[in-house]
């Protein structure tokens, strides 16, 4: 598989002495969902800014689809989509005005640009906003132009810094949505996050990044097979007023009923024995997906150790 980005023993020392990256190594196949991860001040955003040629690296090697940074630096800037954390657009210009702008600075034809302005602001419902100040949007809506930015080009690489910042939750799984179709279609996406699970659900692949080195680098399918706690929570039409005991189980909380059991004695028979000798009714229940905060959790922790 070719590699839509490989960076070998990456090494950023700024002049204050403060080594922000340590020989950071990992790759990002074509076509990849690729999460990298880490807590504040891991050296994530160094690593994005090196990648986008925004910050100059020590040392170390980074190549886009083959290209190194630093010799073909305008061909590398072509194949990448940058979503930055924060707003960076001229609040005063209409919506569409901003993307065109775009397709400028990379010399896309006129007839090409509009096609590629109104595939995207169709796609991300910003259609109808096209002739409103950037300024008038809504915080979910200002997200989805700068992510309709970045496509305009047609990159092949797309970076995403904290996409869903701030956002609600039916419009962040709209976008989840729309991301998880461009990359089915082909596009290589890198994504940063704290929401751990964005990660998980969207992300085939994870690096983990601790006081700037990768203290994990593999599939997420084989992260989270790391993790042996699942957790159920349950709706109960009784009301439990002591934290049961049940072999097996480790109560947490009793509103909602939340408890957590190691995977290879997943098993609910002793749970649901113990809520029929008590007369407990169940209404719902439901596995709660927190794999990956507790692994992330466990591996920072270990790392500062």
């Amino acid at each position: 598989m070719r590699k839509a980005l490989d960076i070998e023993n990456l090494v950023k020392l700024y002049p204050n002495g403060t080594q922000a990256l340590k020989g950071v190594s990992f790759s990002v196949e074509e076509g990849g969902f690729f999460a990298l991860l880490g807590p504040n001040g891991a050296g994530k955003s160094t690593t994005i800014g090196i990648i986008t040629t925004l910050i100059p690296k020590t040392s170390g090697k980074v190549l886009i689809y083959g290209k190194d940074i630093e010799t073909n630096i305008d061909i590398v800037k072509s194949y990448i989509g940058v979503v930055p954390q924060e707003f960076n657009f001229n609040q005063f210009e209409t919506v569409q005005n901003i993307v065109y702008a775009q397709a400028g600075y990379y010399g896309i034809a006129r007839r090409q640009a509009r096609n590629n302005v109104e595939k995207y602001l169709q796609q991300l419902g910003l259609w109808e906003k096209r002739k409103v100040s950037a300024r008038s949007l809504s915080g979910g809506m200002k997200r989805r132009l700068m992510i309709a930015r970045a496509l305009v080009h047609e990159p092949k690489l797309l970076i995403l810094d904290e996409p869903t910042a701030g956002v609600d939750i039916e419009i962040r799984r709209s976008m989840w949505d729309f991301l998880q179709e461009l990359n089915k279609a082909g596009k290589t996406i890198i994504l940063t996050t704290h929401y751990l699970e964005e990660a998980e659900r969207l992300c085939r692949d994870i690096a983990i990044i601790n006081k700037g080195e990768v203290i994990r680098h593999t599939s997420m399918r084989a992260l989270l097979k790391e993790s042996n706690i699942g957790t159920f929570i349950f709706d109960l039409e009784n009301e439990i007023k002591v934290l049961p005991k049940i072999d097996g189980y480790l109560i947490r909380q009793l509103d909602p009923l939340t408890l957590e059991v190691i995977s290879h004695n997943n098993n609910l028979t002793n749970l649901f024995a113990y809520f029929a000798r008590h007369n407990i009714e169940i209404k719902s229940m439901y596995n709660q997906s927190n794999k990956l905060e507790e692994l992330f959790v466990k591996l920072t922790k270990r790392d500062e150790a």
